[in-house]
C-alpha cells in the first residue's frame, strides 16, 4: 500500500487536523505493515501559487518552455506523480474563514492538469485518479449541519473531478468553543476513525 500523506494546517504541532491525519496513518501502517509513506506538509512547505507565470508555462509546449517554466511545470509534475502512486490519499484540511487552506488549494490547482488527472469527454469531464481511497481530516473550530456546511461541498466537488469518488470524512468540530467542546470534538473524531478502520 502506497499512502499519500497531506497535512495543510499552519499550526504545526498544534494542528487537529494533523493529530487526525496521524492517527488515521498510523492505522492504515498497522492493517498494511508493508506501507510505503510521503508525507507532504503544505503548511511547512506551501505549493507555489496558480499565477499568470504558471499557467503560461504549462500552456507552452514542453520543448519551448524556458528553464523558469521547467522548472516550475516540474513541480507540479512531482506532486502530481504522489498521486498517481498513491493508492490512499490521507489529507489535513482545516477550515479556515470557512473554506480550506489556501496551501491545500494549491495543491489541487497544481495536481488538476487536463489530460492528466482529468479529461473532457462527449459526455463531460472524467477524473483519472481513480481506485483510491481518500480520508479526510476535516478540523474546525465551529459546528456545522451536513447542509450548512460551507467546505465540505468543495472538498467533494474536487475530489470527485479528478476521480476520487471513494471520500470518507473525519470531523473535529468545535475546536474553538472552549476545552469541553475540543475534548468532544477529539473523541468524537477519534471514534470515527475507529469505525471507518475498524
Amino acid at each position: 500500500m502506497n499512502i499519500l500523506h497531506i497535512t495543510s494546517s499552519i499550526r504545526g504541532d498544534a494542528s487537529e487536523s494533523t493529530r487526525v491525519t496521524q492517527q488515521i496513518v498510523d492505522k492504515l501502517v498497522a492493517a498494511n505493515p508493508g506501507a510505503t509513506i510521503v508525507r507532504r506538509d503544505l503548511g511547512a512547505a506551501p505549493v507555489a501559487l496558480l499565477d499568470g507565470a504558471a499557467l503560461g508555462a504549462l500552456f507552452t509546449p514542453g520543448d519551448q518552455r524556458s528553464a523558469a517554466q521547467l522548472a516550475r511545470v516540474e513541480q507540479d509534475d512531482a506532486l502530481i506523480l504522489e498521486a498517481q502512486a498513491a493508492d490512499v490519499i490521507v489529507l489535513g484540511a482545516p477550515m479556515y474563514n470557512f473554506s480550506m487552506p489556501v496551501q491545500l488549494k494549491s495543491w489541487f490547482d497544481a495536481i488538476a492538469r487536463a489530460g492528466v488527472t482529468f479529461r473532457y469527454t462527449e459526455t463531460g469531464p472524467e477524473g483519472l485518479l481513480k481506485n483510491k481511497k481518500v480520508y479526510v481530516a476535516a478540523a474546525r473550530g465551529g459546528v456545522y449541519e451536513e447542509a450548512q456546511d460551507p467546505q465540505v461541498p468543495q472538498m467533494r466537488a474536487l475530489l470527485g473531478f479528478l476521480g476520487l469518488s471513494d471520500q470518507t470524512y473525519i470531523y473535529s468540530s468545535g475546536m474553538a468553543m472552549g476545552p469541553d467542546a475540543v475534548a468532544a470534538g477529539q473523541a468524537a473524531a477519534n471514534a470515527a476513525i475507529e469505525a471507518a478502520l475498524a
